[in-house]
C-alpha cells in the first residue's frame, strides 16, 4: 500500500470543505472526494484475513448490533489509515470547533492529533477505535453512535472499500435524526469505492425559534442484498 502523508493531504485537500461543512449542517452526513484508488482499497481490505493487526474481533449478531462482523485495529495502525487519519482530523477541527460554540459546548480539541489522542488516554480511553467493517449478503448494522467516553469528537469518517453495483448491491449507510415534537427523517447514502462520507458522531446542531439545540443521530447501514461490502471507520477519539 503506497499512500503517503503528502498524497492523504492531497487528496483531502481535493474536497470542497466549504460545500462539505454546509451539508453536514444540513444533514448530519456530507461526501467527501476520492481518498483512495481502487488498488489502495482492494489491499486495505486485504487485511482483514490478517488478525495480528488487530485488538479485537466483533460478531455483530452476538452482540445484537445486526449482522456482519468488523475488527478493531490495535495502535499499529497500517501506514495508510494513519495517513488518512491524519490528513482528515485538521479539515474537521474547524467544523467541530464551530458546532460547539453554536451549541454552547466545550471544544477541547487541540490543533494536533496525537495531542488530543494523548488527552483521551490520560482520562482512561486508551484502546484505539480504528475498525473495518465486513458485510455479506443479509449482514446489516444497527442504529447506533461511537461515543465510547466521556471524550468525543463529534466527527468521524468512513471509506467504501468495495464498489457499489459491481462487488455489493444495498448496504446503504443510514443515519436518522430525532426531531422534538416530529416524525424522525432519515437519510440513505451510497459510499463510492474510495470516497469517505463525513458523518456525526452523535448529533448536530439545529436552529429553533431559542437558538441553537442539539439534533440527536444515529448511524448504520442498511441490509446488502448481494456480494460483500467492506468500509474502513475512523474515529477520531479513542475508546475507554
Amino acid at each position: 500500500m503506497s499512500l503517503t502523508p503528502t498524497q492523504a493531504r492531497r487528496r483531502a485537500a481535493d474536497t470542497d470543505w466549504a460545500a462539505l461543512a454546509a451539508e453536514l449542517d444540513a444533514y448530519g452526513s456530507a461526501p467527501t472526494g476520492p481518498l483512495l484508488t481502487p488498488a489502495e482499497c482492494g489491499d486495505l481490505a486485504a487485511l482483514y484475513e490478517k488478525p495480528e493487526l488487530f485488538r479485537t474481533t466483533v460478531d455483530m449478531a452476538r452482540h445484537r448490533f445486526g449482522s456482519g462482523e468488523y475488527r478493531y485495529f490495535t495502535h499499529d495502525l497500517p501506514a495508510p489509515v494513519a495517513a488518512l487519519r491524519a490528513a482528515l482530523y485538521p479539515r474537521l477541527l474547524p467544523v467541530a470547533r464551530d458546532w460547539a460554540a453554536r451549541l454552547g459546548r466545550p471544544a477541547p480539541w487541540p490543533d494536533d492529533l496525537e495531542e488530543w489522542l494523548e488527552m483521551c488516554h490520560a482520562a482512561g480511553q486508551d484502546r484505539s477505535a480504528q475498525i473495518l467493517l465486513h458485510y455479506t449478503e443479509g449482514d446489516w448494522n444497527a442504529l447506533h453512535r461511537d461515543v465510547f467516553g466521556d471524550l468525543v469528537f463529534p466527527l468521524q469518517v468512513v471509506v467504501g472499500l468495495d464498489a457499489y453495483g459491481a462487488d455489493y448491491t444495498g448496504g446503504e449507510f443510514l443515519m436518522v435524526e430525532q426531531r422534538p415534537r416530529a416524525q424522525s427523517r432519515g437519510t440513505a447514502t451510497v459510499l463510492p469505492q474510495g470516497h469517505g462520507l463525513v458523518f456525526t458522531t452523535r448529533d448536530r446542531p439545529v436552529r429553533g425559534s431559542r437558538g441553537w439545540s442539539a439534533g440527536a443521530m444515529r448511524h448504520g447501514v442498511s441490509a446488502v442484498r448481494s456480494g460483500r461490502r467492506r468500509a474502513l471507520g475512523m474515529v477520531f477519539h479513542d475508546a475507554a
